[in-house]
């Protein structure tokens, strides 16, 4: 058995359209929406919303300004819309479109944070299936699906948004994992709560890890645990008892999927 697994596709359709090229199955670990492009400031949503010039100063002060700072100049930005809510709607699902329209079957997907999943079940076909907090069987082996990040301890999240990423409450997260049983293989968008794991080199910080998946790994020692979010991790591999816990790259940049063999 032989299967491609991809995360943090962030809008790269093209790549996405070959990653099932020789392989049995595709695992899609989410964000799967570009929605800021850090490299290429015109491209994303908020790229074609407000335009490169923006969205360099968004992204110099996502690296080096405040939260205070951030969040006060992304709300102007969005005030100067008519309409924020349909136009990033809009955006989101023309890109779902092409993005799921790319996906080989049979395909297993959960969303990122970088996802709306609500909109998932409109723009997935036949072949594709959407597991968040499920399992599923494949050549053999269950596979557990972990969709989302964790919403840090004491922040509420804005009801009135444009747009909310897929940010769970710790016992929501916790409830999903809770859920899975008898796994062989975990898939999850975010990591196992591991530092080497959780850190990303680049922008010089740590990512929330999850405990629950680091717990359900140390009880039932899974073949592999595989995931992303991450996208420059200190170490994109390590292994915890019997379990191999992957980081399968930064799909949006690399175009190449990491291959799982049984």
């Amino acid at each position: 058995m032989r299967v491609h697994v991809v995360s943090d596709v962030h809008g790269n359709a093209d790549a996405l359209k070959r990653a099932g090229e020789g392989a049995d199955a595709l695992i899609v670990l989410g964000d799967l929406l570009d929605f800021v492009d850090y490299r290429e400031h015109d491209k994303g949503i908020m790229g074609a919303l407000f335009g490169a010039e923006q969205v360099g100063v968004f992204a110099r002060l996502r690296r080096e300004g405040t939260r205070d700072e951030t969040v006060a100049f992304a709300r102007q930005l969005w005030s100067g819309l008519e309409d924020p809510g349909a136009a990033v709607d809009e955006a989101i699902r023309n890109q779902y479109a092409t993005l799921f329209s790319a996906m080989t079957v049979p395909t297993y997907a959960t969303p990122g944070n970088v996802d709306t999943p609500a909109l998932w079940p409109e723009f997935a076909g036949e072949g594709i299936r959407i597991l968040d907090g499920e399992s599923v069987e494949v050549g053999g082996l269950r596979l557990g699906f972990v969709g989302g990040a964790l919403l840090p301890d004491g922040v509420v999240p804005r009801r009135n948004g444009a747009w909310r990423p897929y940010l769970r409450t710790r016992e929501e997260f916790d409830g999903a994992v809770g859920a899975l049983t008898g796994i062989d293989v975990l898939c999850s968008h975010i990591p196992p709560a591991v530092p080497d794991l959780t850190y990303d080199v680049v922008a010089r910080r740590s990512e929330m890890g999850s405990s629950a998946l680091l717990e359900l790994i140390r009880r039932d020692q899974p073949r592999w645990s595989v995931f992303g979010h991450v996208h420059q991790p200190l170490a994109p591999r390590t292994r915890l008892g019997r379990t191999e816990c992957r980081n399968v790259g930064h799909f949006k940049e690399t175009g190449q999927p990491y291959v799982l063999r049984w």
